[in-house]
């Protein structure tokens, strides 16, 4: 790795991750805040649930790994939450497999050091009828509704409660906004700009509020080397 040792904050999960450092996208926000604090590392995998986070986890997160993260943000909820598909194939996790597949996250994320610290994002809402208008009669079988991801967010915010873990639930948090259908989501189910604004935000506020050694909110962090440089353009009287 190159060096000096930055702390690392890695985000992980399905889409909403690995699509997060598109332009205006939640991680390339957190990146931009975070530059010369902090590494944000993305290992993000389109399409995925809990279960196959489960089985590569230690492999994403070894727990021998001579630099460990400062910080993980883990989101998984929406594949999961969709309809079994008739074939039994297709993304859907059962809701009592999911939490059991959360918890087992929570647990090994948490044995990783003494400063590693977690947030856990949960299911984002969707616009059903934008789901339809932008992929057609794609989902059919295996419907993401609303409903679902209502379901599986609130049995992950419990989850977090029980092993004290910071949680975000971003399905009450994107549907304060009025226009959250239509502003805050691309085709139904990814973030807009507008809706990674919100997930940034609310990330600030719990890492703000954290009573955490070292704090990891952003303008608590030292900048790696001085802000100053002595190369700045020299004016005409200087």
């Amino acid at each position: 790795m190159v060096g000096p040792g930055r702390p690392q904050f890695v985000l992980f999960g399905s889409s909403i991750v690995q699509i997060s450092y598109q332009i205006g996208g939640w991680g390339a926000i957190l990146a931009d805040l975070y530059a010369r604090k902090a590494d944000i590392v993305l290992r993000g995998y389109s399409g995925w649930n809990s279960r196959l986070a489960l089985q590569v986890l230690d492999q994403v997160f070894p727990k021998d790994a001579a630099i460990q993260p400062s910080l993980v943000i883990v989101y998984f909820g929406g594949n999961d939450s969709m309809k079994p598909h008739p074939s039994g194939l297709g993304a859907h996790v059962p809701l009592p497999e999911y939490v059991e597949n959360m918890k087992k996250i929570a647990v090994h994320l948490k044995c990783l050091s003494e400063k590693t610290r977690l947030i856990f994002l949960s299911s984002p809402p969707v616009n059903e009828a934008k789901i339809r208008e932008y992929f057609g009669n794609a989902f059919d079988d295996q419907a993401r509704t609303n409903e679902l991801c209502g379901i599986y967010s609130e049995a992950l915010v419990e989850l977090c409660g029980l092993l004290d873990v910071k949680v975000i639930n971003l399905w009450t948090a994107i549907q304060q906004r009025d226009d959250w259908e239509t502003a805050c989501l691309q085709d139904g189910i990814h973030l807009s700009s507008e809706g990674s604004k919100i997930v940034v935000k609310e990330i600030l506020k719990v890492l703000k509020e954290a009573v955490w050694e070292p704090s990891l909110y952003w303008m608590s962090m030292p900048a790696e080397f001085s802000e100053d440089s002595p190369h700045y353009t020299v004016g005409r009287d200087g």
